[in-house]
């Protein structure tokens, strides 16, 4: 086995220290890990920073844009005369898209690397965005197919971002950075309630809509400065690539770093059904990922109308409650950023998924009930989403730390394709039970929220009982290259 390990004694250029090297046993058969053990040692780069910046403020973009939807749809419904199915169309037409994004943009990942998929799909879903504020009035078949290309856009984008991160990141950091770089995506729910609460009645839908185009920059940015994954390329078998990836991350000479001692044949790409042969791993993931998203999905696409309805409030009004939801649901992503560094990953993914059943049963059971002037309904969204939608700092690279790194994209694909079916289920089921024929209208609303919040608790109790079933804690253990 090679050993590689990292010289103290030489000082090398963006103030990391270091310099790979052989000893004799050079000759012997070379080892992935052993050769990342350098990197595993080396320190926090300014081009590891500003990579993991770009990532997350285009997640952030994504976010921002996700959830902008639902307070567009929120004025168009009653301006353009829609009824419920129309209106569920329009905001279920990007989780159609995400389940396609996911797993093409999953195996694309797995072949052509990390960092195209990521720019790529940045670009795609921002003139996605930016094609909805040029369309016509009343054009909701047209609003939902650019919404598709949205969805599909933003979760190609983000099957490469999660392992990206989680693999450029050395094992002693993994749990917390993999954790906190979602924290600051959280923040994109929250200009999305901003910028509706304050723009709408100034620049209108259409202004608004438009601020969708924004990723365009952080996607050439992404393709200008970050790395590729080490550990894909040496899981491709391109040893050489990794060797140029691992210098421009280390910011080091390329000839300060030794290519590993044994080149491995590339790999073949693979298919989605690679996947689908450890079945308790599949499925695991498509359970907690569809119910956890179809919970979180299901309250904040359908929130604003919801509270505005059920209040008798204006759209923009509503959205300055989702205001405080989305400091609530940063707030929730820093807690189960730390909370996984003291109970695991499966520990604080079982308190996250638990706390969500008890929230969605507390609003079927009080949401017509006011305390202090404050709506009940409104309260357990806004301190809900500390848990609904915090706990996804935790599940995002639980995921993606389970599975080889050879897989890691498909591994997240298939996640993702799960949370595109929650993002359909969410909306729809509100749709369907308020009768999707109906406009939309309070009474319709207010009879739907009971039976709607009980089946997103029975969706959550779902995720819970497979994080119960399924015991791998990868906190603190190197990843399998695969």
């Amino acid at each position: 086995m090679a050993d590689v390990t990292l010289d103290g004694q030489d000082a090398v250029q963006g103030g990391v220290q270091g310099r790979f090297h052989r000893t004799a046993q050079d000759h012997s058969q070379g080892d992935a890990q052993d050769w990342l053990s350098a990197i595993e040692k080396s320190n926090l780069t300014p081009r590891y920073y500003l990579t993991i910046g770009l990532v997350v403020l285009q997640e952030m973009f994504e976010f921002y844009d996700f959830f902008l939807v639902g307070y567009l749809v929120s004025v168009l419904a009653p301006g353009w005369h829609l009824t419920y199915g129309q209106s569920a169309m329009m905001l279920l037409s990007s989780g159609v898209g995400a389940i396609v994004g996911s797993l093409v943009g999953g195996q694309i990942a797995d072949i052509v690397g990390r960092k195209k998929m990521i720019w790529g799909g940045g670009l795609l879903f921002s003139l996605g965005a930016a094609g909805c504020a040029l369309i016509p009035d009343g054009a909701w078949i047209l609003f939902s197919l650019l919404r598709f290309v949205v969805g599909c856009g933003s979760m190609a984008a983000t099957t490469a971002q999660n392992p990206l991160v989680v693999e450029m990141t050395p094992t002693r950091y993994r749990t917390f950075v993999s954790s906190m770089m979602v924290v600051p995506v959280a923040l994109g729910t929250m200009f999305a309630a901003m910028v509706s609460a304050s723009l709408l009645p100034v620049i209108g839908w259409r202004g608004v809509a438009a601020t969708g185009a924004l990723p365009i920059v952080t996607s050439l940015l992404i393709a200008l400065i970050a790395p590729e994954s080490v550990r894909w390329l040496l899981s491709r078998g391109r040893n050489a690539d990794a060797r140029r990836e691992a210098a421009k991350l280390l910011g080091v000479p390329e000839t300060s770093v030794a290519l590993p001692n044994a080149i491995e044949p590339a790999r073949k790409s693979g298919s989605m059904s690679e996947l689908f042969q450890d079945q308790k791993r599949f499925w695991w993931v498509v359970v907690i990922w569809t119910g956890i998203s179809t919970g979180t999905y299901g309250v904040i696409l359908w929130g604003p109308t919801v509270l505005s309805q059920l209040l008798k409030i204006t759209a923009h009004e509503a959205a300055h409650y989702f205001v405080y939801a989305s400091i609530f649901s940063m707030l929730g992503r820093v807690l189960f950023s730390v909370l996984p560094l003291y109970i695991g990953r499966r520990g604080a993914a079982l308190v996250g998924t638990f706390m969500s059943v008890l929230v969605m049963l507390a609003i079927f059971a009080f949401y017509r009930e006011f305390i202090a002037g404050w709506s009940v309904f409104a309260l357990l969204v806004i301190v809900g989403a500390a848990f609904y939608s915090g706990m996804f700092s935790n599940i995002s690279p639980y995921v993606v730390e389970v599975f080889p790194v050879s897989l890691g994209g498909r591994a997240f694909g298939l996640a993702q394709a799960s949370n595109g079916i929650g993002k359909i289920l969410g909306p729809v089921c509100l749709a369907l039970i308020a009768g999707s024929g109906d406009v939309v209208s309070p009474k319709a609303t207010t009879d739907a929220i009971a039976p709607a919040f009980l089946f997103l608790a029975a969706c959550e109790l779902a995720a819970l009982i497979a994080i119960v079933a399924f015991r791998q804690e990868p906190h603190g253990k190197p990843m399998d290259i695969g």
